[in-house]
Parts: structure tokens; C-alpha cells; sequence
């Protein structure tokens, strides 16, 4: 697949002009453009499919549009000027002008393009792990991190419990009582049972959260739950590698009647935090940070160095062990997963 052509500071400056036009309404269009579209509006990003996307508008009417060539990311979530198209006949009519500022995004690492968004003004991570295929507390310090960095606030959610024996159930509980000692909420579910849905749609009433976590997880039983509407593909856990089958294929947001919004991203099996500097990365560790700057050494790498106060604190009980071995596992893996052609 072809790269996009990387804009000169010329072309970068009339982009960033043009955009500032689009978004104060200042910008004539051309009699092309007012013969094929209607007035401009405020819309929201819905779905996006490819090269287009579903907008909505104030009267909740959705219009799959095309993008503006100069427009470089849309996400779910993003708030747009957009033109519906005049001709309703068509699949693809209406055309978005301009991204407006995002007050929050969730981005990714990407290997050909570096970071990429995932969704865009959103007010809370669900960060959504289950005990099939395995539960992996490494993922979810990954997830975490992500979430830190972006400064957006994220909860911890474990589906299919049911599956659970009372001492198994016991036992995982004593594992994620380390999240909730440093501050993160956590939610227990099962769509079989449908234990903790009631708490889950709570969580999510009135905000705008995202769904996050690997395939297979139950991301999508979730939604069905939640709003057995919306009539969500399941997939199984493959027999050979253990893993979830990808049934979210596309990004899209999905309205609670009772008020709210829930964005469902693609899953993904690994999230990667090579694009990360070292200094943001132990940021992530939330409870890492009170520590931070009282080590013997500016360069302390925060492993056997001597007066090391991180790894005094581990040995003092005051940071968790796991935690800490979660955060050298990640550290040292991230120059491994870094691609070739991407420096730190």
C-alpha cells in the first residue's frame, strides 16, 4: 500500500489556513460545491468505513459522507462541519469540511504511520479484559498506561465470570485488588448471568466512553446486553491459538437511551507502547509517580540501581511487586516491538 505523500511547511500552512476558514464559515464554497451540497452544519462522527464516514446531525439523521483530501484523521466521536449531499439518492452524498478541536483522544501506535486515533472527545476508557482466552494483568497495565497518557479516565471491566469457580473468583479478585488500591474502578460481568450489567450501564450513563481490549474478550456481548438492539456479531475463541476471533470490524458509536454514548473500536490483541519516551511510559504507573525524582541517580533506570526509591518502595510494601515487574516487562520489550524505521 502506497504511502501519502508528506506535505511540504507550505502545504502544511494552507491546509491549517484552509481549515481555520472552514471552521469560522468564512470560506466561499464553489458553484460545484453549492450545486451538489446543502448548507454547512455541526455534525458528529458516528462510524467511519474506509474513506468515509457516517456523520449525524442535530435532528439525529446520519449522512455517509466523503472526506475532504486535506483533512488527515477522522475518528469516532469527532465533532465536524460537514454538507449534506442534495441528492439523497445516493449512498455517499454529503462531504466533511473541517475536524474541529478534540478535547480528548485515545491514539495507538501504528507500524506505517506511527500514532494513530482510535476515537476522539471521549470521558472514559473501559478497559475490557475476561478470564477466556486468559486474563493477563501485563495487557491491562498496557491499557492503562495508554489511558494515563492521554489523561482520560479508565476502568477496569472483567467479563465472563461465570465461568469461575468460588475460589477461582477469590483468587482473581485478590489479583485486581492491586488496581483498586491505587485508585482504579473495577467492574465484574457476565453476559450469561448478566451479573454486573446493572453496574456497568451505571458506569457509562451520561458519558462518553470507549471500549478497549483484545479480541474474544466479549466486547460485543456487552453491547448486547446493554442495548440488545444494536444486534452485535459474537465471535468464538479459535481452537488452534486460543485467541478471539476480530468481530468488530469497523469503529462506530451506539447512543443508551437513558443517555450516553459508547464508541466500539476494533479489538486489538496487543496494544504497543514502543512510540512512548521511557519518562512517559513510568508515568503511566500512576502510583509510580510520588516517588519519581527522589532516586540517587538522575539516570536511575529504576532496576538495581543504589538508591533506587521506587525499588525501596516495592521493598517496603508500598508498591506492588507485579506492578513493578509489569513495568520493566513492558520497558524492556519496547525497543524489540519499536519497527525499524521509527526512532525513538
Amino acid at each position: 500500500m502506497a504511502k501519502k505523500p508528506k506535505l511540504t511547511n507550505r502545504q502544511k500552512r494552507q491546509v491549517s489556513v484552509n481549515r481555520t476558514k472552514r471552521l469560522s464559515n468564512s470560506e466561499t464554497p464553489t458553484e460545484i460545491e453549492d450545486n451538489q451540497f446543502e448548507e454547512q452544519q455541526t455534525g458528529r462522527v458516528i462510524g467511519r468505513f474506509g474513506k468515509h464516514a457516517d456523520v449525524e446531525d442535530q435532528f439525529s439523521e446520519v449522512h455517509r459522507c466523503h472526506m475532504r483530501r486535506t483533512i488527515t484523521s477522522v475518528v469516532c466521536g469527532d465533532q465536524v462541519l460537514f454538507r449534506p449531499g442534495k441528492d439523497k439518492s445516493l449512498s455517499i452524498s454529503g462531504i466533511i469540511e473541517a475536524v474541529k478541536d478534540r478535547k480528548s483522544v485515545l491514539t495507538r501506535p501504528d507500524f506505517y504511520d506511527g500514532v494513530k486515533p482510535i476515537a476522539a472527545n471521549i470521558d472514559q476508557i473501559i478497559i475490557v479484559s475476561s478470564v477466556l482466552p486468559s486474563l493477563s494483568l501485563n495487557i491491562i497495565d498496557r491499557y492503562l498506561v495508554a489511558s494515563e497518557d492521554v489523561e482520560i479516565k479508565p476502568v477496569l471491566l472483567l467479563n465472563k465470570v461465570e465461568l469461575l469457580s468460588p475460589t477461582e473468583r477469590a483468587e482473581v479478585e485478590t489479583q485486581l485488588n492491586i488496581y483498586r488500591d491505587i485508585g482504579y474502578q473495577i467492574v465484574y460481568t457476565s453476559c450469561k448471568t448478566l451479573t454486573g450489567v446493572d453496574q456497568l450501564a451505571a458506569c457509562l450513563k451520561d458519558k462518553v466512553s470507549v471500549f478497549v481490549g483484545q479480541s474474544g474478550v466479549g466486547k460485543s456481548s456487552l453491547i448486547n446486553a446493554l442495548l440488545p438492539d444494536a444486534d452485535e456479531v459474537i465471535g468464538d475463541i479459535s481452537d488452534n491459538s486460543g485467541l478471539g476471533q476480530h468481530t468488530t470490524t469497523t469503529a462506530k458509536l451506539l447512543h443508551f437511551p437513558a443517555g450516553g454514548d459508547l464508541i466500539d473500536s476494533p479489538g486489538v490483541r496487543e496494544f504497543a507502547l514502543w512510540h512512548l519516551p521511557t519518562d512517559r511510559l513510568i508515568l503511566g504507573f500512576k502510583e509510580f509517580r510520588e516517588f519519581l525524582g527522589g532516586c540517587k541517580f538522575r539516570d536511575c533506570k529504576h532496576g538495581n540501581d543504589p538508591g533506587c526509591v521506587i525499588r525501596e518502595a516495592v521493598e517496603q510494601g508500598k508498591v506492588s511487586q507485579q506492578r513493578y515487574d509489569s513495568y520493566h516487562k513492558i520497558l524492556a520489550n519496547m525497543d524489540e516491538l519499536r519497527p525499524a524505521h521509527i526512532k525513538q
